[in-house]
C-alpha cells in the first residue's frame, strides 16, 4: 500500500521505518522542521519529504499516518478523508473534543478506515493481563491502581523539551492527554468510566505551561475505582498497574514486561515474564499491520473514532475536575 506520513518526530520515523520493512510504500512525508526532515533524509529512501502539507496531501496514496503534534490530528485527519485516504491517528484522537463528532461522521460518509493507534493495545504482557481477566482467574474486579511517570526532558533526547508538544497547551501537551494509553487500557480492560476526580498541576520548574502530574480517581459503572498517578517528574520510566479482585490480584510492569498472578491463596504466584527489548517495536509493527488489515476488510478497527472520542472524553473531564475542583460525571 501507499501511505503519506504527516509528521516527522521520533513515532511518525518509527512507522515510516516500520512500513517501508513491512514492504509498503511511503509516498510523501510532510513536517514544518526541516531539521526533522533531514533526519527523515538520512534515514530512508521514500517520496516526496516535504515542508508543503498540500504537497504531501497531492501525492497519490491509499492512507495517512498523522503523528504531528494533537492539535492538529482532527484538520488533517479530515482532509484525509476529504481526499478518499483511510487514516491512522498516533494517540490521542485530539486535543479536545471539537470536530471529533464530525470526524466520525466523515469516516461513515466515505466509509474508510480510522484507527488510533494506541500500541499498548498490542503489548502481550497486557494482552496476557486481558486473558487472565476474561479468564476470571482474579474473580471479579474489584479495584486497579495504576501508574505512569517520566521525566519529560529525558522522554525524546534528540529535541528540546520545551520545544516538544508535550510542553505546550497549545499543541494539546500535558501529562493527562500523553499518558491517554492508561485511560485507554483501564477502559478497554474494566469497562465504562462514569465519574472522574483529578487534581493536576504544575509542581516542577520544568519550563513548560502544562500539568506536569495528575492524581486521579475513576469510577467505573461496574462499581470498580481505580486510583491513577500520573507525572513528567521521576528521573526513571515507570508504568504498571495492579488489578485486585475477589478471588485474586494480577501485577503488571510494563517496563519489566512482568506479570504476577495471586490467586485465591495469597502464598501462591505465578509469574510470567518476557523480553521488552525483543517486544517493544514488535507492537507497533502488529498495530500497523492491524491497520492494512482492517483497510483490506479483513479485520474491525480496534480502536476507531468513536471509541477514541469515549476515551478522550475521559482525559477532558479529569482536566475539567482539576479545573473546577469537582467530580465530573461521564455520559455513556
Amino acid at each position: 500500500m501507499r501511505f503519506i506520513v504527516l509528521g516527522a518526530g521520533s513515532i511518525g520515523r518509527r512507522h515510516l521505518k516500520n512500513l517501508l520493512g513491512m514492504g509498503h510504500e511511503v509516498v510523501a512525508v510532510f513536517d514544518p522542521d526541516p531539521q526533522k526532515l533531514g533526519t527523515v533524509r538520512r534515514l530512508a529512501s521514500c517520496g516526496v519529504v516535504t515542508d508543503d502539507e498540500a504537497q504531501a496531501f497531492g501525492c497519490e496514496a491509499d492512507a495517512a499516518i498523522v503523528c504531528s503534534p494533537n492539535s492538529f490530528h482532527i484538520p488533517q485527519a479530515r482532509e484525509a478523508l476529504r481526499r478518499g485516504l483511510h487514516v491512522f491517528i498516533e494517540k490521542p484522537l485530539s486535543h479536545s473534543l471539537e470536530g471529533t463528532d464530525a470526524l466520525a461522521a466523515d469516516a461513515a460518509k466515505v466509509k474508510r478506515i480510522v484507527l488510533i493507534g494506541c500500541n499498548l493495545r498490542f503489548c502481550p504482557s497486557l494482552l496476557l493481563v486481558k486473558r487472565l481477566l476474561d479468564e476470571g482467574r482474579i474473580g471479579k474486579p474489584l479495584a486497579a491502581r495504576a501508574h505512569c511517570g517520566y521525566y519529560l526532558p529525558y522522554w525524546r533526547p534528540d529535541i528540546d523539551y520545551r520545544n516538544g508538544y508535550g510542553a505546550r497547551q497549545a499543541a494539546g501537551g500535558g501529562i493527562l492527554l500523553d499518558s491517554i494509553h492508561e485511560f485507554d487500557y483501564l477502559r478497554w480492560l474494566l469497562g465504562e468510566v462514569v465519574e472522574v476526580f483529578c487534581y493536576a498541576g504544575k509542581a516542577s520548574t520544568l519550563e513548560i505551561d502544562t500539568e506536569d502530574n495528575a492524581d486521579v480517581l475513576l469510577r467505573l459503572a461496574s462499581g470498580v475505582g481505580v486510583n491513577l498517578h500520573l507525572d513528567y517528574l521521576q528521573r526513571t520510566y515507570r508504568r504498571s498497574c495492579e488489578f485486585i479482585g475477589e478471588e485474586g490480584l494480577i501485577a503488571w510492569d510494563y517496563i519489566a514486561e512482568k506479570v504476577t498472578l495471586y490467586e485465591k491463596e495469597d502464598r501462591l504466584c505465578k509469574v510470567f515474564q518476557r523480553n521488552i527489548n525483543s517486544e517493544l517495536n514488535a507492537m507497533y509493527v502488529e498495530e500497523m499491520n492491524h491497520f492494512v488489515r482492517c483497510i483490506e476488510g479483513a479485520e474491525k478497527p480496534i480502536l476507531d473514532a468513536v471509541e477514541a472520542r469515549a476515551v478522550l472524553k475521559i482525559v477532558i473531564a479529569a482536566k475539567a475536575s482539576a479545573s473546577e475542583g469537582r467530580a465530573v460525571k461521564i455520559k455513556i
